[in-house]
């Protein structure tokens, strides 16, 4: 939930959640400190096509935090309110013009954070990058890249330091939930 507090501010609430991630009874504002056994739920979303590419963003090069670098399809905090799945299409929706429904899907998995949990949603969908609408104040550019690709991104200095091992771990998980190969 975003509250406008002026011409072009908002006020973004997040739902705050215990250690064992069950919702307590408050919110916070965004950029607060948090107290102490707070936390709050940011989700990510990888769209994977049939070739086994992942479609990347570059952010903006006056965005807070990671500027012009490339990363991830898509990932941001859940609003006051918000399930998991639906903070998954919101942010889809707004950083790519991009609508899914992900009502039924689960996260294919969910990395703890100091502050948080990190729920992962890996998504196999064509996608035409002609279609994609980018969010002027986040989103400069997207395109489709291998594994390979995005290691080596990494390794320049292209790309958000992620371990690389999360990005191995990102395509090896895609279409798949559990940790055994079948």
């Amino acid at each position: 939930m975003a509250i406008e507090i002026g011409e072009d501010l908002q006020m973004e609430l997040w739902d705050v959640y215990n250690r064992d991630r069950i919702k307590k009874d408050k919110f916070i504002v965004r950029g607060e400190a948090f107290e102490e056994g707070d936390y709050h739920l940011v989700v990510h979303v990888c769209i994977f096509n049939s070739a086994g590419e992942m479609l990347i963003q570059q952010r903006q090069p006056f965005k807070i935090g990671w500027p012009d670098k490339w990363d991830i399809t898509v990932g941001g905090s859940a609003m006051k309110g918000d399930s998991s799945q639906v903070a998954a299409e919101r942010e889809l929706e707004e950083e790519l013009g991009i609508y899914l429904n992900l009502e039924e899907l689960r996260p294919h998995f969910t990395i703890n954070f100091e502050r948080g949990f990190d729920d992962i949603y890996l998504v196999e969908k064509e996608i035409n990058l002609e279609d994609v609408k980018l969010q002027e104040e986040e989103v400069k550019d997207v395109k489709w890249a291998t594994r390979e690709e995005i290691i080596e991104m990494i390794r320049s200095g292209e790309f958000i330091p992620y371990y690389e091992g999360m990005i191995h771990l990102l395509f090896e998980m895609r279409g798949k939930y559990g940790c055994i190969r079948q």
